[in-house]
């Protein structure tokens, strides 16, 4: 009875907190309590939105111009909180362990892979980052005044090759018919 009062004290000492932030830690708990079967998926889902709720900031930065990210949770057979088309966060086999990973044509490669929420929001970061700066590289047209210069001087040679090979060859065929009528008289 003592330790229920001690408790209350303490939490009336700290000052009042967020509710935000006493769900967060209820979610937390109520994720590390879980051990029957049925509820650890409940368990995934419920830390998959603790580290989405933990993205949310850097989230908020992205230009609403750039339409890279498609974010949310997928409520399959396993749990996944999809960053884009090819990268998501899933739990361990552990279902404590958070695993980025990105789908790639040579399969799937683990980012990263750690217990703390800060180290995937920071892996997370670095390649929102890396993601960001490929589409502003697809995004710049090289400046390309040369070229086609070049291929219309290209179809002007072809041009003239033809009409040379076509003459050169009916000049040929003059010849042989000629060289045939001379040879039987």
């Amino acid at each position: 009875m003592s330790d229920a009062q001690n408790t209350g004290n303490q939490a009336r000492d700290t000052g009042p907190t967020r509710l935000r932030d006493a769900l967060r830690q209820a979610r937390i708990e109520a994720a590390d309590r879980t051990g029957v079967v049925v509820e650890l998926r409940d368990a995934e889902v419920a830390r998959l939105e603790i580290l989405n709720e933990a993205l949310d900031p850097l989230f908020a930065e992205i230009p609403d111009k750039v339409d890279l990210f498609d974010r949310g949770i997928s409520q399959g057979e396993t749990p996944r909180l999809w960053l884009d088309a090819v990268a998501h966060v899933g739990m361990g086999r552990d279902k404590r362990i958070y695993r980025f990973v990105q789908d790639s044509r040579f399969g799937r490669i683990v980012l990263a892979e750690s217990h703390d929420v800060p180290a995937i929001v920071a892996a997370v970061t670095d390649y929102v980052a890396r993601r960001m700066i490929e589409r502003e590289r697809a995004m710049v047209v090289a400046p390309a005044a040369e070229e086609p210069v070049v291929a219309e001087q290209r179809r002007r040679a072809g041009f003239w090759m033809f009409v040379l090979g076509f003459v050169l060859g009916a000049a040929a065929l003059f010849g042989a018919a000629l060289f045939a009528a001379l040879r039987h008289l």
